[in-house]
C-alpha cells in the first residue's frame, strides 16, 4: 500500500489540501475548517504535513487524534521548494514536495500545555516591555520641565506625586488629570506584571521538567520555563544531540567550512529566539558574578573560575549557556536529574 501524503496550507477562512498518492497529485481543493476537520476523521491514516504558522500547532494536534502521522515543516523551506507563483494550491503542493525531500528536519511543535505556558511568556514580555517604555516616557516627560527623577529622591514614585501635589507649578487642570493618568497605567502595569510572574512560578510546580531544570546553574523561573518550551518541544527544530539545540539557539560560534578548511567565527548575531538567548547568557553572567566572588565549590564552578581567567566573564557566560543548554536537553531527553558534582575535600 502505498502512503498518502496530503500538504496544508492554512488560512484564516480555508484551508488548501494537496492530496499526493503513488507518485500522482489526487487533488489539490479548497476546504473549509468545518470540512477539513471531516476529511481528517473519514480518512485512512495519511501523513498530514503542515506548514508552520499560527494554527499549526492546533491542526497537529487534531490530526493525531485522528490517528494520522502529522508533521509541521519550516515556511522558509515550502518557499524555496515553490515553483512558480505563490498562490493557496503551488503552496499546498510545495509543502508536499518538501515533505519527500531527503533527510528532511520537521519541526516538532508543542503540547496544549507548552502553548499555554509560551503564551504567558509572551505576556509576561510584552508586559515588561510597555512597563519600562511607561518608566521611560514619564521620566523624559518630566525632565521637559526640569523635575528630577532621582533614585535618592524617591525616584519616579515621588517626582510625580509631589508634580500632581504642588499648586504652584502652573500646570494646567488638563495636564495633571493627563499625567495622573499616565501614572495609574504605569501602576496597574506593574500589578500586571505581578500577576503575570506569579502565574509562572505556580506553573513551574505543575511541570516536573521544569522543577527539575531550577538546579541548574543561572536557571531561575523564566529560564526553566524557556529551556522545558524551547527543548521539550524542540521549537527550534529536531535535535539529535545537545549541542545542536545550543548551535540553534545561537550559543556556539558561526562555522564555514570549504575544501577541507575550517573556520570558526563569533557566536552570531541574528538567531531565531534571540530573545531566549539574551535570558540564558544573563542568568549566566548572574551565576558567573557569585561564582568569582568565592572559593569553588563544585567541579564546574572550578571550570567557571578558570574560564573567566583565562577569558573574562562574558565568554564565560556564553560557555555556561551554551552548557546549560546541553545539560538541559539531556535531562529532558533521557529523563534524569541534575546534580552537581562537588570538589572533593584534601
Amino acid at each position: 500500500m502505498k502512503k498518502t501524503i496530503v500538504g496544508v496550507d492554512l488560512g484564516k477562512r480555508v484551508i488548501q489540501v494537496c492530496v499526493y498518492t503513488n507518485k500522482t497529485v489526487r487533488s489539490n481543493e479548497e476546504m473549509t475548517p468545518c470540512e477539513f476537520t471531516e476529511f481528517l476523521a473519514k480518512s485512512e491514516p495519511m501523513m498530514v504535513v503542515f506548514e508552520a504558522c499560527a494554527s499549526s500547532n492546533y491542526w497537529k494536534q487534531k490530526a493525531l487524534s485522528f490517528g494520522h502521522d502529522a508533521n509541521l515543516i519550516s515556511a522558509q523551506l515550502v518557499s524555496s521548494v515553490r515553483q512558480n507563483q505563490k498562490t493557496d494550491k503551488n503552496d499546498a503542493l510545495a509543502i508536499v514536495q518538501s515533505a519527500m525531500l531527503p533527510e528532511v528536519n520537521f519541526i516538532s511543535g508543542k503540547s496544549v500545555q507548552q502553548q499555554q505556558l509560551q503564551s504567558m511568556m509572551r505576556i509576561r514580555e510584552l508586559c515588561s516591555k510597555q512597563k519600562t517604555a511607561l518608566s521611560n516616557q514619564l521620566v523624559s516627560l518630566l525632565s521637559e520641565f526640569n523635575i528630577s527623577t532621582a533614585n535618592r529622591n524617591g525616584g519616579l514614585k515621588s517626582a510625580v506625586e509631589s508634580t500632581l501635589e504642588d499648586a504652584e507649578n502652573d500646570f494646567s487642570d488638563l495636564f495633571r488629570l493627563a499625567l495622573d493618568s499616565a501614572w495609574k497605567l504605569y501602576l496597574e502595569t506593574i500589578k500586571s506584571l505581578a500577576i503575570y510572574n506569579d502565574c509562572l512560578e505556580k506553573s513551574i510546580h505543575e511541570h516536573s521538567d521544569c522543577k527539575k531544570l531550577l538546579k541548574l546553574e543561572g536557571v531561575g523561573s523564566i529560564n526553566a520555563i524557556n529551556l522545558y518550551i524551547a527543548l521539550g518541544c524542540a521549537e527550534l527544530g529536531t535535535f539529535n544531540k545537545g549541542k545542536d539545540a545550543s548551535a540553534c539557539i545561537g550559543l556556539t560560534p558561526l562555522q564555514h567550512s570549504s575544501g577541507g578548511k575550517t573556520k570558526m567565527g563569533s557566536i552570531g548575531k541574528h538567531v531565531k529566539n534571540s530573545m531566549l538567548r539574551s535570558q540564558l547568557i544573563a542568568g549566566a553572567m548572574s551565576c558567573v558574578i557569585q561564582v568569582v566572588k568565592r572559593e569553588a565549590r563544585t567541579t564546574k564552578e572550578k571550570w567557571i573560575q578558570g574560564l573567566v581567567e583565562r577569558r573574562g566573564k562574558k565568554c564565560a557566560a556564553v560557555a555556561l549557556a551554551n552548557k546549560t543548554v546541553r545539560t538541559a536537553f539531556a535531562m529532558l531527553t533521557q529523563g534524569t536529574e541534575y546534580k552537581a558534582k562537588l570538589i572533593s575535600a584534601s
